[in-house]
């Protein structure tokens, strides 16, 4: 979820159709402040809020959700030239995931993004991240090189061993294919790691 909280709350006003100074508005803010508990907020504790309710908790809900895979206030980015821009592409739809999602973002020859494109969803190993499944979209594309990205739910981004391996394998699949394996970037809670600048591949 992108944005500051005051762009947050006129969007979420507006998005429910009340007045972002609202007796309800100021509540949720006042009772969730950060962008953590906003998305992990239940239908029960909005309703406990004076004049929400089970319907205006689900429109609530529904819109938090909605902002969690948009970027409020971040420009589109069409040429990658540092993690950070990696980071802000993926940032907004992958931060918060509940679980871990891997994906690829394909690019030209001069690191203009192609596409990006979900390869699985679950805790990352060998099987599940296989380089059949992560150059197959590349090649379709006629991808000069890839970035891989991946999130931690638990917010920490440090990779762990398997991050290293799994990186290893495809980049090494890269070499023999063609396709550059350029970095591979870990989305945590407002923070990434860069293993290319971590040393590890």
């Amino acid at each position: 979820m992108k944005g500051t909280q005051y762009e947050l709350k006129y969007w979420l006003a507006n998005s429910i159709r009340e007045n972002p100074r609202s007796y309800i508005i100021e509540e949720i803010f006042t009772k969730f402040p950060t962008t953590a508990e906003l998305i992990d907020v239940t239908e029960q504790e909005l309703i406990s809020i004076k004049g929400i309710g089970k319907i205006k908790a689900r429109q609530i809900i529904a819109a938090l959700k909605l902002a969690q895979t948009m970027s409020i206030s971040t420009p589109p980015i069409r040429k990658i030239l540092s993690p950070e821009d990696v980071y802000i592409l993926a940032e907004p739809e992958m931060q918060y995931l509940k679980v871990e999602h891997f994906v690829i973002l394909m690019l030209d020859s001069k690191n203009g993004v192609i596409a990006k494109e979900l390869i699985s969803i679950g805790c990352l190993n060998a099987c599940i991240v296989h380089p059949r499944e992560v150059f197959r979209p590349a090649i379709k594309r006629n991808s000069a090189s890839i970035i891989c990205i991946h999130n931690h739910p638990s917010g920490n981004p440090d990779p762990s061993p398997e991050d290293g391996e799994i990186t290893k394998r495809l980049t090494d699949a890269g070499t023999i294919i063609g396709i550059e394996v350029l970095d591979h970037i870990v989305i945590g809670h407002h923070k990434y790691v860069s293993l290319k600048e971590r040393g590890l591949m």
